[in-house]
């Protein structure tokens, strides 16, 4: 008899589009999400490329559209507020579509796709997994057990499936030499198609107007020992790295010790080198990502139909599918994260003179030089 239940861990992008895409082919989908509700604080994403042809047959490009923040362009300031570089963001003349999305927008849009098929169940996890030749039993922390015939592991850069399966994250995960602080800011927003970033060695500082939600963005290099499981050691080295700086930095470190909502967490380059392991299949940030630099929501909208369409082509074989789906999207993702290494040396230069040379590049290109 072909498979036929999924177990999805995580209930973010990747989860609730490939829970989308199996309940609409038939499949008995269960989605388990940690959360309990969605974090303020966080990234806006982009939906481009694959993800957009994606997103039209979910029916969900044209709230996308509506949701977008509206950013064009990236500026540069000094330490007095006054612009001294930028860049485009978004294509001239909507040749190519896409759209920049707070995080939550787009999940909040998945994940009501997804329980159209799907049974969500929230605040549980995966404690335990025992496979065997008929299937999988799963041990929920909450709920009781049950038997699925696959699990997908879309649970993120700190993946409980992927350490349960595959082993301990410190195996997969090489840290990329940097961080990511995030948190609201209630500041006015004078042009809200405008992101306003200062530098100073090492540091970036980042308000962006998020569609009329803005927030800080603080992302820095360093060599730290560091848990994401304590939240106050991210408190911490955000403070310490900054204290001092320029531009709204004293403000935007206030708005950062006093906030409850707030994300931190290190850039982590994870690859596994085997995205399947008998019945258990990983997807998203779990199996292979840059976080922050490597398209990961596109990425993982694109992975996700990638998965169900070849455990489609391939009914009752799920290790042909699993083979199929990893190789058709390491080719995907494989140019996205040579780029990372771009975007880390743009966003945040390691040295004055390295600032210096980046504002003068952009400076002598006269369709970015427009402020």
């Amino acid at each position: 008899m072909a498979d036929r239940s999924v177990l999805v861990s995580g209930g973010g992008i990747a989860g609730s589009t490939v829970a989308y895409w199996m309940g609409r082919a038939g499949w008995s989908v269960t989605v388990v999400e940690r959360a309990a509700g969605l974090r303020s604080s966080g990234n806006p994403v982009d939906v481009r490329g694959s993800a957009v042809a994606v997103a039209q047959e979910m029916g969900i490009w044209p709230r996308l559209r509506e949701a977008a923040t509206g950013v064009e362009r990236l500026v540069f300031v000094n330490a007095d507020g006054r612009p001294v570089a930028s860049i485009r963001t978004r294509p001239r003349g909507g040749r190519r579509e896409e759209v920049e999305v707070a995080r939550n927008d787009l999940i909040t849009l998945l994940l009501t796709k997804a329980r159209e098929h799907s049974h969500i169940i929230e605040d549980d996890s995966v404690t335990a997994l025992h496979q065997d030749g008929g299937g999988i039993d799963v041990t929920f922390r909450r709920s009781p057990s049950r038997r699925f015939d696959l699990v997908v592991g879309a649970d993120g850069l700190h993946s409980t499936i992927r350490a349960l399966a595959f082993g301990p994250e410190e195996r997969f995960a090489r840290p990329y030499g940097m961080f990511v602080g995030t948190v609201r800011s209630p500041i006015p927003i004078e042009d809200p198609h405008t992101v306003l970033m200062y530098n100073e060695p090492g540091t970036s500082l980042t308000i962006h107007p998020a569609g009329g939600k803005p927030g800080f963005a603080f992302i820095f290099r360093g060599q730290h020992d560091f848990d994401y499981r304590d939240p106050d050691q991210g408190r911490r080295l955000v403070e310490s790295t900054y204290a001092g700086g320029g531009w709204l930095t004293t403000y935007a470190l206030q708005e950062w010790g006093a906030a409850e909502d707030r994300y931190f967490d290190a850039v982590t380059r994870t690859d596994v080198p085997h995205w399947s392991a008998g019945r258990e299949v990983l997807l998203g940030d779990a199996a292979s990502c840059i976080s922050l630099f490597g398209e990961g929501s596109s990425s993982a909208i694109v992975g996700a139909k990638t998965l169900a369409e070849a455990i489609a082509t391939h009914p009752g074989n799920h290790t042909a599918a699993f083979a199929a789906y990893e190789h058709a999207h390491r080719k995907y993702v494989r140019p996205l994260h040579r780029g990372a290494g771009i975007a880390s040396r743009l966003l945040v230069p390691k040295t004055r003179l390295g600032i210096t040379m980046r504002n003068a590049a952009l400076n002598v290109l006269p369709f970015q030089n427009q402020r």
